[in-house]
């Protein structure tokens, strides 16, 4: 197997932060090749310099034997180089295809380019109409127009940044199909995935990095999950603790839940349900069927004219995001940067978009600067957020760390309901655990959680009770223990009384 890719010497050197130190591997034709590591261990930084976003400060690269120092991405497109980021790179007031256009050096003309995509997302498994505004899109059509941009460049090292966190099972299973299909035509392809069970499936071989160094590469198959993630972490993984929890009184009564028809989005039909103080309610679903409009309704953002949401007796049905939260009611979207956080503020400055009035940051209109340092700080320190302190931005943290501070913003707001949407989204396996394991912590201490994830083993993991969520329809409720993954999968696939919206306590 010769080399398409290889790196010797690699370093690079942030201020205070070593991010990559003598990183040296190589990526073969027709390999798919897994990089593992903690969020924070280097990952984005070495594949940003493959794909020339950052120079390296020493060590070079080659690509098919030849030099490869890419002064920027058109340079390493240019040179074979293609990439799917974790965070997407769309315009939302365009459509598919211009979207698509604007990432091609000599794009050809729309209809030609409309055709190729709509043959390349069927052939491929993942339909997209290249007509369609992305606005439009859920997060797992996005991440397709992400891909088929990609391969519309025919790349000889393909570089995949966490791309199946948004699909579905079925739907991964069809990337990978196309991964093979690219790698039996001497493609190689760079993974990057903290799913380990994913990687121990359909990757050859697996470089692991650990606080910007390489430890080793291995054959994933040769090892189990637990394995590779002691490698990662350096250390053994903890098991999720599920004890101390006892479901008590109904903490939250939704009732006939509905939004008007939308031109954008899915319209949410007659939603109900009810959640109990200690317990955590699992809400699953493909990506497009809801999940954001319903924390969205469910956090005020959005004005339901038809139900009602009752917290603790109290109706809250009427009122925005502010007096929820002041109420108790708290929640952590999805889209992590740029919903959840502000991408240039700071840390401290992000704790004041939803914990300003219950840490009593803000009183009566005047901000409490050194409160609101210290409530960064308490976050960065319980959920062992990787970063050089409060005064970093919000946007200078890597994906799993930005997402640990915003669930713990939201955990130690001390809610009496929090509602979290894809919760370990593009996060490691250390990472995952520690969310995972603050949630239920915080079901423990009696707060009432809803968990709506894609990702089916943690809703078995974490929940009590699931429901499915299908064109804006929510299931009845079946305890999740004894809940086969095929019953779950005709739930998602709106059987077993998807036309009922009631879900009883």
């Amino acid at each position: 197997m010769s080399d398409v890719f290889r790196a010797e010497g690699l370093g690079k050197t942030y201020p205070g932060v070593r991010a990559n130190d003598d990183i040296s591997f190589s990526v073969g034709a027709g390999e798919i090749h897994a990089l593992l590591g903690e969020n924070g261990a280097g990952k984005s930084t070495l594949v940003k310099m493959i794909y020339g976003l950052v120079r390296p400060d020493e060590g070079h690269m080659q690509l098919s034997g030849t030099p490869h120092a890419p002064a920027d991405p058109r340079a390493a497109r240019a040179s074979g180089v293609a990439m799917v980021f974790q965070h997407f790179s769309l315009f939302d007031a365009l459509t598919v295809a211009e979207n698509i256009a604007l990432g091609m050096e000599n794009p050809p003309p729309r209809a030609e380019l409309s055709r190729r995509i709509a043959e390349l997302s069927q052939a491929y498994g993942l339909p997209l109409n290249p007509a369609r505004r992305i606005a439009s899109l859920s997060a797992g059509e996005r991440q397709r127009v992400e891909i088929l941009r990609c391969l519309l460049q025919n790349p000889r090292l393909l570089i995949m940044d966490e791309p199946t966190s948004v699909l579905t099972p079925q739907e991964a299973e069809i990337l990978f199909a196309t991964l093979r299909q690219l790698a039996a035509a001497g493609t190689a392809i760079l993974y990057i995935s903290h799913k380990l069970e994913e990687i121990r499936t359909h990757c050859d071989r697996a470089t692991i990095l650990r606080h910007g160094k390489v430890v080793g590469t291995v054959d994933p198959r040769a090892h189990s999950a637990r394995e590779l993630a002691a490698m990662m972490v350096g250390a053994e993984m903890k098991l999720v603790d599920r004890s101390g929890r006892k479901p008590g009184d109904v903490v939250l009564d939704v009732k006939a839940l509905s939004t008007p028809a939308a031109t954008e989005g899915v319209t949410l039909k007659n939603i109900s349900l009810t959640l109990r103080t200690g317990e955590i309610l699992g809400i699953g679903g493909v990506a497009g069927n809801g999940q954001d409009e319903l924390l969205a309704a469910l956090s005020g953002e959005i004005t339901t004219p038809h139900g009602t949401v009752t917290l603790s007796s109290a109706d809250l049905s009427a009122l925005g995001p502010d007096p929820r939260r002041a109420a108790g009611l708290l929640s952590a979207p999805e889209d992590r940067l740029g919903h959840a956080a502000v991408p240039q503020f700071s840390l401290t400055e992000n704790t004041l978009l939803t914990a300003g009035g219950r840490q009593d940051i803000v009183k009566r209109g005047l901000i409490d600067h050194n409160a609101a340092r210290a409530f960064a700080e308490s976050i960065i320190k319980a959920f062992d957020v990787r970063t050089p302190g409060p005064g970093t931005a919000a946007g200078a943290l890597s994906g799993g760390n930005l997402q640990k501070f915003v669930i713990g913003r939201e955990v130690l707001g001390g809610p009496k309901v929090l509602v979290v949407n894809q919760p370990t989204w593009g996060v490691d396996a250390g990472a995952a655990a520690a969310i995972r394991q603050a949630l239920l912590d915080l079901a423990a201490k009696g707060a009432g959680v809803i968990v709506i994830s894609q990702d089916l083993d943690e809703l078995l993991e974490l929940s009590d009770r699931f429901c499915a969520l299908n064109e804006g329809r929510l299931s009845p409720p079946r305890p999740t223990e004894g809940l086969t993954i095929d019953e779950i999968g005709l739930m998602l696939g709106g059987a077993h009384g998807m036309e009922v919206g009631h879900v009883p306590a």
